[in-house]
């Protein structure tokens, strides 16, 4: 108690410093600001390069990109180089899966835990203007994230008036989404609105072959597990906002958001055992539905104030509650053994609060300088209820106490941190350093287990960039990042998931610390884009899945710090025009892993890949009002800690129709050579694995968009300007 004292009590001095370490030196003079609402609107069609760099980020524009219109946020990062997106939504950066997803620069709940690939899914890309791929972050950003950061960029522009955009997509196997946009502007006053709806159909194939010691006789037990499942997802969304700007320097924002998912699938699966000897040792049938209901809403309330370019004040406070009910009944039918059907039912109940707040202050200094001081407070309460009711096939039912459990997670992390910027000739410096400090309690009343895990932490990181000409830059940087272990990873309740597959958390889990290194060279001259960009990452603690053989078939998956990792690559983009109004976006990523897993203790030892991941698009505008649009990608091998997942690519094809100003339509193709699945290897001295899963993404979708009130672009977003803040 007496550290925790201290280190809170370190960081609000901190905080209290940061203003009076801010009127430090002198402000350059405020330049004169042009009047509201006197420039007209930018308009850029069909120009502008599709990416734009800067000292620590990289912008890609999604939209012309046509499997976004009518696509999820998934399909849209699914085409962007350096990303990587499984069939289930699950997002990595240069294969590292463990990625920030921030909406406008702010985190929400509901792309942590489980569920965000789910919540990827289900969100619009149209709601999107750029995407932000910062691989390696300065000291201004959360260090959460071993693999960087994805910063969704939404469409803010509200010209003066009413406008806004009214879309509609139908397609096959059931699918639907559709959706509605309004801005309005009058005066010092922007309104802005916006609804959201979608119903999927999904159809699911999974197979697992399994190989493991026979704990009664000599040889291996093999098992089969053979399943096939289809459901439905219906997705609703609706957010509003407010911008008052009282004077031209002064902005107050009022921001409410809601999502809501729920998710409903039947399944039939077969699992079967067989000795060495060829004996059947298990044979039955599972008959399961599986319902999930996700819940989130968001309020915010910000404040800035902008005295010139580079000399402003932000602050903001929000609060997020998400809620998950997730209920599962499974009826067992047995074939072997010979005895009667069992009935289970697994009902969870997740609670999640999330409470930020956020300080920032940026401002010129001399020499061309930019200092910049931020505080963040970010306080998470997780609520965790499993219960689990079992009996005979025809009942009676009651509570199993020992596979029932409640688990209870709050976190908080202080952080303060300073970033320097000044050019010095053709060379560009960016400097930071980030301080936190983390305190974290978790209550395990079933087990009466109760622990504590508080540390501090220095996040440096350091950005530079060197004009060589006109055309060509050279860039280098270092980051030092942080993977904080998701909530339920520290749960030491033994969770039962069925009689082949058990799950238990770590509360002794060690954050993950990774130290990122990159050097890249920029060519960019008359519309074409060459980046070519190395990196390096060494990371210690780091926590991945492991898996143990309990005996008797049965597979315990938990979480550990696996000692040591490492890896490196190269990773090339390019983007330009071909003749007859052709453009083409290709991008490659060539990169060596290494997992040191000694330490597990069990066999395990050091692992090492080489893998490849490459995408590209081709886009030909036929006429002034028909654009056509083929996009490919392939993800190579990618290790695990006790195997590694196999290569897996896809196809997708689009045409877009503009009929007028206003109105347009758009055919796509997803996933046009059905080739979306994956395939995963386990490899242990106890047991070995092979599962592979298909999921049924190929579809046609037809789509309309129609805008009125002028056009609603993020002016902001100019790709001849200069580089993002």
């Amino acid at each position: 108690m007496l550290q925790r004292t201290f280190w809170l009590s370190t960081a609000a001095c901190i905080a209290l410093a940061l203003p009076a370490a801010a009127q430090a030196p002198p402000a350059s003079p405020a330049r004169a600001e042009a009047p509201p609402n006197t420039v007209g609107e930018v308009r850029v069609e069909g120009t502008a390069p599709p990416v734009r760099t800067s000292i620590d980020r990289q912008s890609y524009s999604v939209t012309n990109d046509l499997q976004a219109t009518a696509g999820s946020i998934s399909d849209a990062l699914r085409n962007l180089p350096s990303v990587e997106v499984d069939v289930n939504g699950n997002v990595s950066l240069r294969g590292d899966p463990n990625v920030t997803i921030l909406i406008d620069g702010k985190p929400s709940g509901r792309f942590r835990g489980e569920g965000k690939g789910q919540a990827l899914q289900s969100l619009p890309a149209s709601q999107i203007d750029r995407v932000e791929v910062i691989t390696n972050p300065s000291a201004a950003f959360n260090p959460e994230g071993s693999a960087g950061i994805i910063n969704l960029i939404t469409r803010k522009s509200a010209p003066p008036g009413l406008g806004g955009s009214v879309r509609a997509n139908v397609g096959s196997g059931g699918r639907q989404n559709g959706g509605l946009n309004l801005t309005r502007k009058a005066g010092p006053v922007t309104l802005n609105g916006g609804l959201y709806l979608r119903h999927d159909s999904l159809q699911q194939t999974f197979r697992s072959d399994r190989r493991f010691q026979d704990p009664l006789a000599p040889g291996d037990i093999t098992q089969t597990l053979r399943m096939g499942s289809a459901g439905t997802v219906n997705v609703a969304g609706v957010r509003a906002g407010l911008d008052y700007d009282p004077d031209p320097k002064t902005r107050i924002s009022l921001e409410l958001d809601y999502s809501g998912v729920t998710f409903a699938t039947d399944l039939l699966e077969n699992l079967r055992q067989t000795t060495a000897a060829g004996a059947t040792r298990a044979d039955y049938d599972n008959g399961a539905g599986l319902r999930q209901d996700r819940d989130s809403l968001e309020g915010q309330v910000s404040y800035r104030r902008k005295w010139a370019e580079d000399h402003e004040f932000t602050a903001s406070l929000s609060r997020e509650r998400n809620d998950e009910d997730r209920t599962r009944p499974i009826l067992r039918t047995f074939r072997t053994p010979a005895t009667g059907p069992v009935f289970e039912l697994s009902d969870n109940r997740n609670r999640f609060w999330n409470t930020r707040l956020k300080a920032d202050y940026s401002r010129p200094t001399p020499g061309e300088g930019k200092l910049k001081l931020g505080y963040a407070w970010d306080s998470d309460d997780n609520d965790y209820r499993l219960l689990f009711i079992r009996g005979p096939g025809a009942g009676p039912y009651a509570i199993d106490p020992a596979r029932s459990n409640l688990f209870r997670l709050d976190q908080q992390v202080h952080a303060a941190y300073v970033t320097y910027e000044r050019p010095l000739g053709d060379l560009t410096a960016l400097a930071g350093l980030r301080a936190e400090a983390t305190l974290i309690d978790l209550d395990q009343p079933t087990q009466g287990v109760r622990a504590s895990n508080d540390y501090v932490r220095l996040y440096p990181s350091l950005h530079l960039s060197h004009q060589l000409s006109e055309a060509q830059q050279l860039k280098a940087s270092y980051s030092r990042r942080v993977q904080r272990p998701q909530a339920q990873d520290y749960n030491p309740f033994l969770v039962y998931v069925n009689p082949t597959n058990r799950f238990q958390g770590n509360p002794d889990l060690r954050p993950q610390v990774t130290d990122s290194f990159e050097a890249g060279y920029q060519y960019r001259k008359q519309g074409t884009i060459l980046l070519a960009t190395g990196y390096y990452r060494r990371t210690r603690d780091g926590v991945n899945d492991v898996y143990r053989d309990l005996g008797g078939g049965v597979i315990l998956q938990s979480k550990a710090n696996v000692g040591r990792a490492q890896s490196a690559g190269v990773e090339l983009v390019a983007n330009g025009r071909l003749p007859g109004r052709v453009t083409y976006n290709v991008s490659g990523n060539a990169l060596w892993n290494e997992i040191d897993a000694r330490d597990l203790g069990f066999g395990a030892g050091v692992r090492s890949a080489y893998t490849v991941f490459g995408r590209a698009s081709l886009s030909w505008q036929a006429t002034d009002k028909d654009f056509l649009q083929l996009q490919g990608f392939m993800n190579g091998k990618q290790l695990l800690s006790q195997g590694y997942r196999k290569p897996r690519g896809g196809l997708n094809l689009g045409y877009r129709r503009k009929f007028s100003d206003q109105l347009s339509g758009v055919v796509t193709v997803q996933d046009l050579l059905d080739t979306q699945g994956y395939a995963t290897v386990i490899d242990t001295p106890l047991f070995r694995e092979r599962s592979r899963g298909e999921s049924g993404n190929r579809a046609v979708l037809v789509g309309f968009t129609y805008t009125f009130g002028g056009r609603q672009r993020d002016q902001g977003f100019d790709f001849g300007g200069p580089g993002p803040s």
